[in-house]
């Protein structure tokens, strides 16, 4: 099966693929270097401190 890299939209085989989703490991680190920088969000309700109060997530 051949996929797009979510990163560059390059078309690689699914198949015996090291570093799947993506076509290379430069791709792989691009796209865990967003997430460490908190550039992708997942949707849902504002995290709650102890005391329940909602936090401040700016």
């Amino acid at each position: 099966m051949i996929v797009k890299c979510p990163m560059c939209k390059k078309e690689t085989p699914w198949e015996g693929n090291p570093f799947r989703p993506f076509c290379s490991e430069r791709c792989k680190l691009f796209d865990l270097g967003a997430w460490a920088k908190e550039e992708y969000r997942v949707a849902g309700d504002k995290a709650r401190d102890d005391d329940g109060e909602k936090e401040d997530a700016s």
